[in-house]
């Protein structure tokens, strides 16, 4: 039978079997500390445990790590990270650094399910969800990475990578509890962005657990006939429906939620599409963030010009809406928004 990766176990169990094999309830701290905290992937390395008992846990456990089989780095400094897990298969992962942040952008699922037209994860198969420890080893090594080559630490997060996290709610709501807990890498939530495609059951849960995370809609329409078209979700999560989740995410969280929003030529760059946006802004406590388009290969999706992505921004600073275009980053190792695909490495388990 294959052994259970430690950390897949929960707390009271934990000790539980430190319990049953007579073992003082501080071990189990240790060892979650061993785990957790200091990222420790051997038994053997746990200097403060017996040998007896590291043994022991051998026998029982395992500790899956993951491994960066192939590293790229872009002219502007970004990282991408072809990331592979324990079974084989591969995600992708992203250090974005700026002059004041270094940001992981880290996947949730191996693949999507989801088909949003624009973007190349969505043309790959859903194979699995990641575990919470897999999503939490990811930030782990762009942490290493950030010190490595910048010589600054980790400062922000993104659930932005492969995948739609709130469809891998369990795991991704534990990554965060051990990204944010003191047995972990004590950062504060308020770093942490969570991106949904638009799940409004979900978004709703995300609220009422509401681990203090920030909330991102991946929206580029506000018109449901515009947003079906791209985005297949939009069917049986219409605007209205997004629009009740977020206002009911807003009085729970008291936080606003930032609208990811690229324009496209001959799709949302219409007056009736800012206009559109421009009602949803003023029912809905937003931001917006303007996302360069990264080309996947599709000639149906081309970037508008600045005249249109200036009429936005103008219409959206007269209702006093903060918004941003946000600067694209790796684009030249596929490495931006929409690009990740495992271009480099084949997304099968071996």
């Amino acid at each position: 039978m294959e052994k259970k990766d430690i950390r897949s176990l929960p707390p009271t169990e934990l000790h539980a079997f430190f319990k049953t094999h007579g073992e003082p309830a501080f071990r189990a701290r240790q060892v979650e500390e061993w785990v957790w905290k200091r990222s420790c992937k051997d038994f053997n390395e746990m200097s403060n445990i017996p040998k007896s008992l590291r043994l022991l846990l051998e026998n029982h456990f395992t500790i899956h790590g993951i491994r960066v089989d192939n590293m790229q780095r872009s002219v502007d400094g970004t990282i991408k990270n072809g990331v592979k897990l324990h079974d084989g298969r591969v995600v992708e992962s992203v250090l974005i650094p700026t002059e004041k942040r270094i940001t992981a952008c880290i996947s949730s699922q191996v693949g999507c399910s989801l088909d949003c037209h624009f973007c190349a994860t969505g043309k790959l198969t859903r194979m699995r969800n990641l575990n919470a420890e897999e999503i939490y080893d990811q930030v782990v090594t762009i942490q290493q990475q950030a010190l490595q080559y910048f010589n600054r630490p980790l400062t922000n997060i993104v659930y932005m990578g492969m995948g739609e996290p709130l469809l891998n709610y369990a795991n991704v709501l534990k990554s965060i509890e051990k990204i944010t807990g003191d047995e972990g890498l004590g950062m504060s939530p308020k770093r942490i962005t969570v991106s949904t495609v638009g799940i409004a059951k979900m978004m709703k849960k995300l609220a009422d657990d509401n681990p203090r995370c920030n909330l991102a809609l991946s929206l580029h329409s506000a018109r449901n006939e515009v947003r079906e078209t791209i985005m297949p979700i939009t069917k049986s999560n219409p605007i209205e429906d997004l629009r009740e989740a977020m206002l009911y995410w807003y009085e729970k969280t008291g936080k606003k939620v930032t609208f990811e929003y690229v324009i496209w030529k001959g799709i949302n760059d219409t007056e009736k599409d800012i206009a559109a946006l421009v009602k949803l802004c003023k029912q809905v406590p937003s931001k917006v963030n303007i996302i360069e388009y990264n080309t996947i290969g599709d000639d149906r999706f081309q970037m508008a010009g600045s005249e249109v992505i200036q009429k936005y921004i103008d219409a959206l600073h007269a209702i006093n809406v903060i918004a941003k275009v946000r600067q694209s980053r790796g684009s030249d190792i596929d490495a931006a928004c929409g690009q990740l695909a495992n271009k480099n490495l084949a997304n099968v388990a071996v």
